[in-house]
């Protein structure tokens, strides 16, 4: 019982980081919507236009609407529709796996599941493994690799 009591952490598990973690998600989705366009204008032969600060989040009625152009300066050549939301596809498909899989090795390192007191593969290779054991073979069989 004591054993047990020493392990729990004392500060609970609040709202404030899953609140940032889907407002940081979130932020980079709509990001990957701005940058979904950007590529899709690009394809198109306008060059890399990425929308300004301001209308970073004011331009994504128009993106939705379906306007490749919305908040960007007049472009020579914008994309299609369809292009457009296949970039955007794309990207957010992307920003999702990445964000999953930037989840699940956090909640591995940090988590609630994580394993106490594991070393890693890479610190029980330093301290047990064969390099070790033959760097020091002299002083662990001084029998057999001892100075002759």
């Amino acid at each position: 019982m004591q054993q047990r009591s020493r392990r729990n952490n004392p500060y609970p598990f609040t709202w404030e980081i899953p609140l940032a973690l889907a407002v940081g998600v979130l932020f980079l989705l709509l990001t990957g919507v701005q940058a979904g366009r950007s590529i899709a204008n690009l394809l198109a032969g306008s060059g890399w236009v990425f929308v300004d600060r301001p209308q970073l989040f004011t331009s994504l009625g128009g993106i939705f609407a379906g306007h490749p152009g919305a908040g960007l300066p007049p472009l020579t050549r914008p994309a299609s529709s369809g292009l457009m939301w296949a970039s955007i596809a794309v990207v957010e498909f992307v920003v999702v796996i990445g964000s999953v899989i930037a989840l699940k090795m956090g909640l591995d390192r940090w988590g609630p599941g994580r394993l106490h007191g594991m070393a890693t593969r890479a610190e029980a290779e330093a301290l047990l493994g064969r390099t070790r054991l033959r760097k020091h073979a002299k002083v662990i069989r001084p029998d057999l690799y001892g100075a002759k």
